[in-house]
């Protein structure tokens, strides 16, 4: 891919830019829309949700959910992400960093959050360019933890788990750094 032969993964959510008011408010508009209103406030969100697949913390929020109503809450959550993304923040910090290491280190993204909601937020802060290539959770079969999305970076960097840093903020994704056997640096206190 590029004579560096280092690579730089970040994460998106919680660790680039804190996107939890986003993801509590698209979720709570895309509950309501198909009927259902859980007691779920946005601290229970923050902790407890944010930074994890629908997949796992909808029916843990709402009791007896069916797969096809936690499709149809997601999908109406990936239309309406774009009108919350105001209440984004970027972690100016962190991008320092990347801009300081940019010139050494192939960098790229592995979230699990959708194609679509990510280039959103990399257009609207116009962060694009700065990342060879992204990876989301439509580019692999397992999610985090799984460390599956930081193997794949490293197999498309060229790049060996000696010569990978990784930048992240949840649980579950740092357990996948660690599977992934790279180097990782917790973010802590920006989400």
């Amino acid at each position: 891919m590029d004579k560096k032969n280092k690579l730089a993964v970040f994460d998106l959510d919680g660790t680039l830019y804190d996107t939890t008011v986003v993801n509590f408010n698209s979720y709570v508009v895309a509950m309501q829309k198909y009927g259902f209103s859980p007691s779920i406030d946005y601290q229970y969100f923050k902790t407890f949700c944010n930074g994890r697949n629908y997949k796992v913390f909808l029916p843990e929020i709402i009791e007896k959910i069916s797969i096809g109503d936690m499709e149809r809450i997601h999908r109406e959550k990936l239309n309406i992400y774009k009108q919350y993304l105001h209440y984004s923040k970027r972690n100016n910090h962190l991008f320092h960093i990347l801009q300081s290491i940019k010139n050494e280190y192939i960098t790229a993204i592995a979230t699990t959050a959708s194609r679509h909601n990510t280039l959103d937020i990399l257009e609207k802060f116009g962060d694009i360019e700065l990342f060879d290539f992204i990876i989301t959770k439509e580019d692999v079969s397992n999610t985090k933890p799984d460390p599956e999305c930081y193997i794949l970076a490293m197999n498309i960097a060229a790049a060996t788990p000696e010569n990978t840093l990784i930048f992240e903020d949840s649980e579950v994704g740092l357990n996948a750094a660690k599977l992934s056997k790279a180097s990782y640096i917790q973010i802590f206190g920006f989400n």
